[in-house]
């Protein structure tokens, strides 16, 4: 089963006021979703996001943003740069892709030399 990771593209401190606590000590943060297996690492294009207040420590859901909040959001979000969507193969995977050629080719050649 592969795993799911969210690794962090960008943070932000915005000071805009905490729709809660009325702080202004509120933290964006990006994530891109990692999938790691046995065979491969994927980096996947899906973005998500949240905003969390440092000092109540809530997360602030987009039903309750103001239109700084938006504004400040749009922003952010338009200067995040996500690694492409691609996929590494794991040394394993290229492993058991030459083991599989070695042995395909060995029959065809015991098949070949009439061997058996």
């Amino acid at each position: 089963m592969a795993k799911e990771k969210l690794v962090v593209i960008k943070e932000a401190d915005l000071t805009n006021n905490c729709p809660e606590c009325f702080n202004q000590e509120l933290k964006l943060t990006f994530y891109q979703r990692h999938t790691y297996g046995k065979l491969y690492d994927r980096t996947t294009k899906d973005i998500t996001h949240e905003i969390k207040c440092k000092k109540c420590g809530s997360m602030i859901y987009p039903v309750t943003w103001t239109e700084d909040i938006e504004r400040v959001y749009d922003y952010y979000q338009k200067m995040i740069a996500p690694d492409r969507a691609s996929i590494r193969f794991t040394a394993l995977f290229y492993i058991l892709t030459l083991l599989l050629v070695i042995v395909v080719a060995a029959g065809v050649y015991i098949v070949l030399e009439g061997i058996i």
